[in-house]
């Protein structure tokens, strides 16, 4: 369950030596999401009816996102990916989005899970064969272009990074996945439909914001609330990192594992292959 810096166990020793913490669910508070601007929506002309449920309603032609309903769907989905985690499951970020994609990956990263940030490869889940396949192409060419890589020319080995380069931005957040994920998290349910649409033919359950614009109807954990303003998705992501994380000290600590007493990092075996003006509403 490792992404692209070793397994969650190591993971979690790393960062309990350098501080002695107690992970738990992440809280938060609903002046929080007020501050993200979590609460915007979209332009009424532009809502999806099957939205009304979440709707508190709309001021200057924004709707506004119920948060009463959002602080106990948050929470249940923040359960939901630690407890995926606890039981050994993997989940995946999603968000291609440019002003998600920096921030999904760095969410993943910092929780030992994985992550899809520049497009999503029609068949990522249900093909996996291929992006398998894929995947250790890439590795192939990481240990080809290890050091100094010699026995190349200068072409040869110009096009071998690019190809390289190709790859990794595509799969790099999944080439320690191993396996399709347990659980998917998603930042805007309407740019990654694919995904979502594999999701449910492999029966993946979906964590995912909803804005004001969205389908709720194919999503198992739905968190209705802004999913274009830079800081509400940081904050999404942030939480989730943190459910993550907390799943995983759940899953050592059910093992009787202390990390933190720990002088080596624990083995695992290796992987298969400030507030929110009103004119920040939702773009």
């Amino acid at each position: 369950m490792a992404s692209g810096g070793g397994s969650p166990a190591s993971f979690l020793w790393r960062l309990n030596r350098k501080r002695k913490i107690e992970m738990a669910l992440p809280d938060f508070s609903m002046r929080q999401l007020l501050e993200a601007g979590v609460h915007f929506g979209h332009q009424t002309h532009r809502w999806n009816p099957k939205m009304a449920p979440y709707i508190y309603g709309d001021r200057n032609n924004i709707h506004i996102l119920d948060l009463a309903q959002t602080v106990p769907l948050l929470h249940t989905a923040l359960k939901k990916v630690s407890d995926t985690v606890a039981r050994g499951g993997r989940v995946l970020f999603v968000g291609t989005k440019r002003q998600a994609s920096d921030i999904i990956a760095d969410a993943a990263t910092r929780s030992a899970q994985y992550y899809v940030n520049a497009r999503w490869l029609g068949g990522m889940m249900t093909n996996w064969k291929t992006i398998s396949n894929s995947i250790q192409r890439l590795r192939k060419l990481d240990e080809l272009l290890a050091g100094d890589a010699q026995g190349f020319t200068k072409k040869e080995r110009l096009n071998l990074d690019r190809e390289r380069e190709k790859l990794n931005r595509a799969l790099g957040g999944i080439k320690n996945m191993g396996s399709t994920p347990d659980l998917i998290f998603i930042i805007d349910t309407n740019k990654e439909a694919i995904a979502i649409q594999e999701a449910k033919r492999l029966g993946i359950p979906v964590v995912a914001v909803i804005d004001s614009n969205c389908d709720p109807d194919q999503i198992d954990f739905p968190i209705p609330g802004n999913d274009d303003a830079s800081r509400a998705i940081s904050l999404y992501c942030d939480l989730i990192a943190k459910a993550a994380l907390d799943g995983i000290a759940r899953q050592q600590g059910s093992l009787g594992v202390d990390l933190g007493a720990q002088e080596e990092a624990p083995a695992e075996p290796a992987l298969e292959a400030a507030p929110v003006q009103e004119g920040e509403a939702s773009a």
